[in-house]
């Protein structure tokens, strides 16, 4: 056990982890990712039946991803200017209500522009729900308080991700566009109860100094970042510190991308509901990793189990050139579920370690642009590269990617125990 984790582990027993607000922000990322993973599997199948192909498959994700880049930089400037309950609630509707539009008519420009309207949403929700899920954190719980708010953002695949497929294929894509936009406005009444502001700088500089989550020894400049570094994402950008999580991070999520949208087409004419049952298996063993990874870094450190989960995620994705064996599958997707909801947790909690209170918003920027740019990336490199390979050669060269990012997982454990700098 590291010194940090020594500090904080009385804490642990008796900080309450569920206040009000906490729950409510819960349950509006409930909502909200119901509403996104509800479709994310589902889009990609609407398009590549509508005669765009495997490259049409891989543009509905990867225009969603490129939306949600392009909305995060913004989303801490809105919290400023209109206060968390206003930037929530409208993040939601651009979650959920563009769906509702494919019911009226079917073309693939008003496919993507939705994809578009729903990335923008999806940033929103994400970058606002990360930084308060940390600002909310009881003193030294945030790595555990940070994997609660992973669950609340990993249960809606459990369900959302399997059942769109499904549920297209029983009733059709329009029933499922418009349980989309339902289930995002059931939960906009959440958000009235969030905090209605940002905590300002002076607040953010007294917990620093308070030493409230017990990390950087009250320290109230970033460690790793050069004196006059640039405020904003850039500024968490050039922290040196960051740059190996955030690598990791990218990687990861490339493999993600690849996942959710070509599994269900790559697993087309196989065994009958195997694609349901491995966005099921998956979905549910990310979240339960994601919390679990939180209750171990609160103890013993993040770093420590990154270069495992890392490990994890290669493994799963190199199972996939099985895609004739559903043992091997559903093995495989055990394995990529575990080892991504652990590396979403350490990552993110690694990054909040090396920065002060003050920075907790531009890390959220940060981890969420690695997030969603290597989701979008994986989507739509991966159509392009399976016209060319077929779908095993596919996983397989996205196994090596991954294999290879074990080299800065191991450099940052290191960094980690102070053997390196």
């Amino acid at each position: 056990m590291n010194a940090r984790a020594g500090r904080t582990a009385a804490a642990t027993s008796t900080s309450r982890l569920l206040t009000r607000p906490m729950i409510l922000l819960l349950v509006a990322s409930v909502g909200g990712m119901g509403g996104f993973y509800l479709l994310l599997s589902v889009l990609p199948l609407y398009a590549a039946t509508a005669g765009g192909g495997g490259v049409g498959a891989g543009l509905t994700t990867g225009a969603m991803m490129l939306a949600t880049v392009l909305a995060e930089p913004a989303v801490p400037w809105f919290l400023a200017r209109f206060g968390h309950r206003a930037v929530v609630g409208a993040g939601l509707l651009l979650l959920g209500l563009p769906s509702a539009v494919l019911c009226l008519w079917s073309s693939f420009p008003l496919t993507l522009g939705v994809c578009l309207a729903r990335g923008v949403g999806l940033g929103i929700v994400v970058v606002a729900g990360t930084a308060l899920a940390a600002e909310l954190a009881p003193p030294g719980r945030r790595s555990e308080s940070l994997g609660l708010y992973g669950v609340s953002l990993g249960v809606p695949s459990v369900l959302g991700l399997p059942a769109g497929v499904w549920l297209s294929d029983r009733l059709g894509f329009e029933p499922v566009f418009l349980m989309t936009a339902a289930l995002t406005l059931l939960a906009l009444p959440a958000v009235a109860g969030l905090p209605a502001r940002q905590a300002t700088r002076a607040e953010r500089l007294s917990g620093d100094l308070d030493g409230r989550n017990g990390d950087l020894d009250g320290r109230s400049e970033d460690p790793g970042v050069r004196k006059g570094a640039p405020d904003g994402p850039l500024g968490a950008a050039v922290n040196r510190s960051l740059v190996r999580p955030t690598l990791i991070l990218g990687a990861a999520t490339f493999a993600s991308g690849v996942l959710v949208t070509f599994l269900p087409l790559a697993l087309l004419g196989g065994p009958s509901h195997l694609a349901v049952v491995a966005l099921l298996v998956q979905a549910s063993v990310a979240p339960l990793a994601r919390w679990g990874a939180g209750w171990w870094g609160d103890r013993h450190g993040s770093s420590s189990l990154l270069l495992p989960a890392v490990l994890a995620v290669a493994l799963g994705t190199a199972g996939l050139v099985r895609l004739e064996s559903p043992v091997v599958v559903i093995v495989s997707m055990i394995l990529f579920g575990a080892g991504f909801g652990a590396v979403q947790n350490l990552t993110l909690a690694t990054m909040f370690e090396r920065v002060p209170r003050s920075g907790f918003g531009r890390v959220s920027v940060v981890w969420n642009l690695a997030f969603d740019a290597g989701m979008g990336l994986g989507a739509v490199g991966f159509g392009l590269l399976i016209d060319r390979t077929g779908y095993p050669w596919g996983f397989a060269v996205t196994a090596a990617l991954l294999l290879a990012v074990l080299v800065p997982a191991w450099h940052d454990r290191r960094f980690a125990k102070g053997e390196v700098t």
